[in-house]
């Protein structure tokens, strides 16, 4: 084929692509009573510069991460040798003492969960005498248990020697230039194994894989979806919305320039539409993007929810600065209040709510598919994609707990005189935060990319 014959095709595609208002995704929301505009307003105008603030502070800056844990499901043959993959991790001078020294903190939920312990090995030693050390260690297990079985994700052992502060600030999420058939093989195990997904029904293509698909296959799989039950189908689309956000926080943080002069990242309008074009995804692109408004729902409801844990007297942001940590606590409380506020929550009684024991099976194996989902992101090639892509499936797996411990938060006492059925770890707050943060970033940068189609067009 002739070069002029080639350049006038790009052209063709380049103008098909201008013309498209393909991320002016509008109107309401599939299973829940909500439309994009509402989210959209509210996010941008109220919520997003709230937030940011908020993360910029020491208490939720700081996140205790493994990257080097191995991956659980299969050889990883190389690591991203790129220096952009690479993270940075802090020094123990520049951790502020209230957070990197738990012991001296009395605030910290940590040192709350120390106390309560050894209150309740005090307690079983009044009640029964006679129980042996065994005993005794068994029922505080049986109550790390319980815990446990509440988690939707995977949570790193903060006291490993492997694990290690790092800045949010200083490595923030952006474009490394990881990429390949490692990345693919990382979201088609989430989709493949994770979505509840017979092997008979295919994928549609998953963005910026080497997997191709008909519309006919993805007639199928949509058919096969409705025809789940609304737990499945929001699990999906969750999965989805996540996957979506990463893909606009890489296209918004795309390397442009790399020079031995300077580094600059910005807007990639091209990546953004390799992603989400109607046409170059097969009309997968709007689809993902639909997802994104679905999550950003599923987590405000779960900030919504939490208020009263954060309302409670005995709890503090507590870093050792007593004046910064109160002000942050108010600005904390204000943004809740503020989701609180939202007139369109996700419902989310509309889950689970069949059968006593049918929905307690459901409950268990969406949980026990996202746990293995949160285990994938150990097998990421790129440090800085493991880092974000643990803390990301963290927070959306600690506000799964919340919006499925409703009774417990409702139960919790006023005064901090016994121990709470219902508990965070500032790992889980730190992560629950910032995840939100990441998808109240991806709606704000839609209105950016939206301007920059039609500046183009």
């Amino acid at each position: 084929m002739k070069p002029a014959v080639v350049l006038l095709l790009l052209l063709r595609v380049s103008g098909s692509a201008d013309g498209r208002c393909f991320c002016q995704v509008t109107g309401d929301l599939d299973d829940c009573a909500c439309d994009v505009e509402t989210i959209d307003g509210f996010n941008n105008d109220q919520l997003f510069p709230k937030l940011q603030t908020l993360l910029e502070s020491d208490y939720f800056r700081f996140y205790k991460v493994n990257l080097n844990k191995p991956c659980p499901f299969w050889p990883v043959s190389s690591r991203c040798g790129r220096r952009d993959c690479a993270v940075t991790p802090c020094s123990p001078n520049e951790v502020p003492e209230g957070i990197s020294s738990p012991s001296h903190n009395k605030y910290s939920a940590e040192a709350n969960e120390q106390l309560d312990e050894c209150e309740k090995a005090q307690h079983l030693g009044a009640v029964d005498a006679s129980l042996s050390h065994e005993t005794r260690e068994a029922l505080l297990d049986w109550t790390k248990h319980d815990d446990e079985a509440e988690r939707f994700c995977v949570v790193d052992d903060e006291k490993s020697p492997d694990s290690q502060y790092v800045d949010l600030l200083l490595n923030p999420e952006r474009f490394t230039g990881y990429r390949g058939r490692e990345v693919g093989q990382i979201w088609n195990s989430i989709y493949e194994e994770n979505c509840f997904k017979p092997y008979t029904v295919k994928l549609p293509p998953v963005p910026n894989s080497f997997h191709s698909s008909s519309g006919d296959e993805a007639k199928t799989f949509y058919s096969w979806l409705e025809g789940q039950c609304v737990e499945k189908r929001a699990f999906f689309r969750l999965i989805s919305g996540l996957h979506a956000s990463i893909n606009i926080h890489l296209s918004a943080r795309y390397l442009l320039e790399d020079s031995w002069f300077q580094k600059k990242w910005g807007h990639n309008v091209s990546e953004f539409r390799q992603r989400f074009d109607s046409e170059l995804t097969a009309g997968e692109g709007p689809k993902r993007l639909r997802n994104l408004y679905f999550l950003y729902l599923i987590e405000l409801r779960a900030l919504a929810k939490a208020l009263p844990f954060f309302q409670r007297p005995s709890f503090h942001l507590y870093t050792g600065r007593p004046e910064e940590d109160q002000r942050h606590k108010g600005l904390l409380l204000e943004i809740l209040q503020l989701a609180r506020s939202f007139p369109l929550h996700f419902d989310e009684t509309s889950l689970f709510a069949g059968g006593e024991e049918e929905a307690a099976k459901l409950k268990e194996d969406i949980r026990l598919a996202f746990l293995n989902i949160s285990r994938i992101m150990d097998c990421v090639g790129c440090f800085k994609c493991r880092m974000w892509g643990k803390l990301q499936t963290q927070g959306l797996g600690t506000a799964l707990k919340i919006l499925f411990s409703g009774r417990q938060i409702e139960a919790l006492p006023a005064a901090g005189d016994r121990r709470p059925a219902f508990r965070l770890s500032r790992q889980e707050i730190v992560s629950l935060l910032n995840a939100f943060g990441r998808i109240s970033t991806s709606v704000r940068e839609l209105k950016t990319f939206r301007s920059l189609l039609a500046e183009e067009r």
